[in-house]
């Protein structure tokens, strides 16, 4: 018994008997260690009297339970100490009818840090959710997106404050406030300060691309009296400021987040979801920024555009001509502001970057720019950045010497070379290697390289026309496209607008092809349903115009009258509905295609050729798609 009586000590668990009444009898000495109050006390009161309020109903029926049965019953709940704080306890009881007998485990810290981590992950949660906001988002919805995350921010982390500043592309030095939430009154801030003035230390951290957090104002060094002075002034207690940078590139704003009530200290888990929403805010200022710039050259385009055709000096019909000599087949607005755009930039020497998904006509386009250039006269050199090996692109572009590496027997020379004076269509710009991207910046920039196992320099004159069937933005985000290359190519941006945003193309389509097969398969075709047309232009068309010159092709091949019978795929045709995205649209039609020729890609009969793609696009489309062959099947 001794033994019991000293275990019953020493243990730093809760020992207890008390009765089913709700007054102790015994307690052991962690009571008094734990909760602060004297034994004395503890036995003066019903035990419920210590128990938070919400968790009193829980205890008496874990209290009634124990009255009615002989069993071990656990439950948890919080004590008041002493000192007015309550401590999470897990209790195991049992009871013979008259006295219950209990064994409590302090379990404080480890319901703090379930909480903590319930915390963390609520504000990762937000986070997440707030910077999925951005994505794809119209310039347009940018500032009120910002000023909303701002505010959830603020109610999230119960802060008071928070003020995106970005420097003044007009006044050197000078900040101004255009993102703003405070949630309760406290002292203004300005629209507009001379940030050195006012927050010197501060504001050449934050310059230098450093995060600045202040939990309190004494912590501010000496040099930072400036800084202590305006944070009095405007009521600022604690504080945090991260830099906005894009890319690693020049700081051209900041955005803080404050506290006026009282001091804080800011976790290192919370400033790294500050930290990154900051780096989404300032991705998507610089968007803003550059949309606001694409457009003002827009409309500078748009003002010349008028004041030529006031002078009788702008030629209409140049448009038109384009179009034939192109073999571009177009009636839609669309594309004719697409062609439109073609021509203004057709006569410069600058960079085009042509956007559009595959199959809209990329190469069409790049060659009708060709065509009205000055560099007309010399042939249009292509190269299918997709269609060769990541270890021989850089000699394909650049050239190579005799012996520049194993398997190199004679020298040859690149595209650059051989487009010297010409032009250079990059198409499917965005699989080019990271460490080849570099070097094309390079000739961009000063036209100039070397080829592979020479140091000699060669300097060439060649105009690009890049193309990409990629998001090359977000492939820059991602970190798969350099940005500084991404900015020299996108100089003069345009973008091919879908078949499927275009139906009004598509009859005038259809009759091109129909004519062009009539001759070559030496059929007639006189009529083309409503029902067939409206198929057609109803059809999603992932393969765009490719695929639809494939489709009228096997229709024509198919068709034994004068009347064209198209067969469209039907799975797509069922399975699609409005609530479809274009990403389950085109992967639901190429697993289709690859089903019906039984997985085979490439030859006669093979999905790329069904779908009008190349071997290396289909697969790059498989991929981008998460489209895998099953293992249970082997290809034709």
């Amino acid at each position: 018994m001794e033994k019991f009586d000293q275990f019953f000590r020493v243990t730093p668990d809760l020992l207890c008997i008390a009765n089913t009444d709700g007054h102790f009898q015994h307690l052991n000495p962690s009571w008094e260690r734990v909760l602060g109050y004297t034994t004395e006390e503890l036995l003066s009161k019903r035990f419920l009297d210590f128990v938070h309020p919400d968790d009193r109903e829980r205890t008496r029926q874990a209290i009634s339970t124990l009255a009615s049965r002989e069993k071990v019953t656990s439950f948890e709940n919080r004590y008041r100490c002493k000192d007015g704080a309550y401590r999470w306890f897990e209790w195991s009881a049992n009871s013979d009818g008259n006295l219950i007998y209990a064994v409590a485990r302090d379990i404080t810290e480890q319901k703090l840090t379930d909480k903590a981590l319930q915390e963390r992950l609520r504000f990762e949660s937000l986070i997440s959710d707030l910077s999925a906001r951005f994505v794809n988002l119209p310039a347009a919805q940018i500032d009120g997106e910002i000023e909303g995350a701002q505010r959830h921010i603020c109610e999230f982390l119960d802060l008071d404050r928070s003020a995106l500043f970005q420097l003044s592309e007009e006044e050197p030095g000078v900040m101004l406030l255009t993102h703003f939430h405070q949630a309760k009154e406290s002292p203004s801030v300005p629209r507009r300060m001379n940030a050195t003035d006012l927050f010197p230390w501060s504001v050449s951290k934050v310059l230098s691309g450093e995060t600045v957090t202040i939990g309190k104002m004494s912590d501010l060094p000496s040099e930072a009296a400036r800084d202590r002075e305006s944070y009095r002034q405007y009521g600022t207690k604690s504080t945090a400021v991260v830099p906005l940078s894009v890319g690693g590139g020049p700081t051209f704003g900041a955005l803080s987040f404050a506290v006026i009530r009282e001091e804080r200290d800011f976790p290192d888990t919370t400033m790294k979801g500050l930290q990154l929403l900051t780096q989404v805010f300032a991705n998507a200022l610089s968007r803003k920024r550059a949309d606001e710039e694409l457009h003002n050259r827009l409309q500078e385009i748009e003002n010349l555009k008028q004041r030529l055709e006031a002078e009788n000096i702008y030629l209409q019909e140049e448009i038109k001509l384009l179009a034939d000599h192109t073999e571009i087949v177009s009636q839609s607005l669309a594309m004719k502001k697409v062609l439109s755009r073609a021509e203004q930039v057709a006569r410069t020497d600058s960079t085009v970057l042509i956007q559009g998904e595959t199959g809209t006509g990329k190469e069409l386009v790049a060659r009708a720019i060709h065509n009205l250039s000055p560099r007309k006269n010399r042939p249009l050199v292509t190269v299918n950045c997709a269609s060769l090996p990541p270890t021989l692109i850089e000699s394909e572009l650049f050239g190579r010497e005799k012996g520049a590496y194993t398997g190199a027997l004679t020298r040859m020379v690149g595209r650059f070379e051989l487009a010297d004076g010409s032009t250079l269509f990059l198409d499917e710009i965005g699989e080019l290697p990271l460490d080849v991207q570099s070097k094309l910046l390079r000739v961009l920039e000063e036209g100039r390289f070397e080829r592979l196992g020479s140091t000699k320099t060669v300097h060439v004159n060649v105009r690009i026309i890049a193309a990409t069937n990629r998001d090359i933005a977000n492939e820059v985000k991602a970190g798969r496209f350099r940005r500084d290359l991404y900015y020299r190519l996108n100089v003069f941006p345009i973008a091919i607008p879908p078949l499927r945003q275009r139906p009004e193309d598509i009859p005038l389509l259809v009759t091109v092809f129909v004519r062009k097969f009539q001759k070559r398969m030496g059929k007639e075709i006189e009529t083309i349903s409503k029902k067939t047309m409206h198929a057609l232009q109803s059809y999603s068309w992932p393969g765009n115009v490719r695929e639809l010159k494939n489709i009228i092709e096997h229709a024509m091949i198919l068709s034994n009258h004068d009347a064209l019978i198209v067969r469209l795929p039907d799975a797509v045709q069922s399975e699609t509905n409005m609530t479809q995205n274009l990403h389950d649209i085109e992967r639901m039609h190429v697993v289709f295609v690859l089903e019906k020729v039984g997985w085979r890609l490439s030859g006669e009969g093979g999905a790329a050729e069904a779908l009008g793609l190349k071997r290396t696009t289909l697969q790059a489309k498989m991929k981008k798609l998460g489209i895998k062959r099953p293992k249970n099947i082997t290809p034709k």
